[in-house]
């Protein structure tokens, strides 16, 4: 299982919220690269960032912090917020980005998420943001009609299996993962499930693990040392 540090990214500082609510925003670091270079320097190989303000505004947002955590380490970064075309995607893999996330266009665009899909194979992962077991999108602002699983199957057949899960009520909070939602979505056939959202504890992250998914986010509980990088990496493999 990978363990992704995350660097959530708000107004070029990096933030952490509580629920996705915008009102409850905590500020770790001026600049982002300046976490990514802790993390990395703690032992981590994988980072996962998320573009707040592209989330909501439909576009990119915060490209320099994204360049500059690129600069500033050597492992490989997954991308997510804003997403919706063909450029924007080509925009931040040109910066150097490994992976980009999809998260809004899966519900209000389907044929554009697949096509990005189809245009950059093995660089593209599916980022599912579920409120109560269905999509929410634009930064979790809109909420969608759409079970998460439903659209995990459908992505499957279309050739898109990396899954990123996010119960956005855990998310945040440190209360423990939704082990059963995830549950769930990994016992999707051909799903490579990341979980996000609720790890509190190093007990949250061997659930994870032995739950079968394929990597874990953590985010406030490392930048409020409830859990120790060095710790959750014991169980990457």
């Amino acid at each position: 299982m990978i363990i992704y540090p995350a660097i959530d990214i708000r107004g070029g500082k990096c933030v952490r919220l509580i629920e996705g609510d915008f009102d409850r925003e905590t500020v770790f670091d001026q600049d982002p690269a300046d976490a990514a270079r802790r993390w990395e320097a703690e032992g981590a190989t994988h980072i996962h960032v998320v573009d707040l303000d592209g989330a909501r505004n439909g576009e990119p947002s915060n490209l320099d912090a994204i360049e500059r955590i690129r600069s500033a380490v050597s492992g490989l970064i997954q991308v997510g917020g804003g997403i919706r075309s063909l450029s924007s995607a080509q925009q931040l893999l040109d910066l150097g980005v490994n992976r980009i996330i999809l998260g809004s266009a899966i519900v209000s665009d389907p044929e554009a998420a697949e096509t990005i899909a189809g245009a950059f194979p093995g660089k593209v992962a599916a980022g599912l943001d579920a409120r109560d077991g269905r999509l929410a999108t634009n930064g979790w602002l809109s909420q969608s009609g759409m079970l998460a699983t439903d659209a995990a199957r459908r992505l499957i057949d279309s050739g898109l299996t990396t899954m990123i899960y996010t119960d956005i009520r855990r998310d945040g909070t440190m209360s423990g993962p939704n082990l059963i939602a995830l549950g769930e979505m990994i016992a999707i056939d051909g799903a490579e499930v990341v979980a996000s959202g609720g790890i509190g504890s190093i007990d949250d992250v061997q659930a994870v693990a032995e739950a079968g998914a394929a990597g874990v986010i953590i985010g406030r509980a490392l930048y409020d040392g409830r859990v120790r990088l060095a710790d959750a990496l014991t169980w990457q493999k």
